[in-house]
């Protein structure tokens, strides 16, 4: 297990993320998809339950958005979060 940092100003990425419940957060996922939402919670291994959540997906006829009320995220396939980010076209 790896110390804590001397800096207190310093945030490892689990505390970054905690700061962010209740707030929207911009996921870019492994495959061509990217979420918004309102993080409501997590967990260590970063499965995410957002609500109020936008699906991008890029495919070949273009881009489909997809609206949902609430879902469970696996961390796995997450490549990069967000925080207060959105997507612009």
């Amino acid at each position: 297990m790896a110390a804590a940092p001397s800096n207190p100003s310093t945030l490892l990425p689990l505390e970054l993320v905690d700061k962010c419940i209740g707030s929207r957060i911009h996921i870019i996922m492994k495959s061509d998809k990217e979420i918004v939402g309102t993080l409501l919670g997590f967990d260590d291994f970063v499965n995410m339950v957002l609500e109020d959540v936008t699906e991008y997906e890029s495919t070949p006829e273009g881009r489909r958005v997809t609206q949902l009320d609430q879902i469970l995220l696996n961390g796995n396939h997450i490549t990069m979060l967000v925080p207060g980010g959105d997507v612009t076209d």
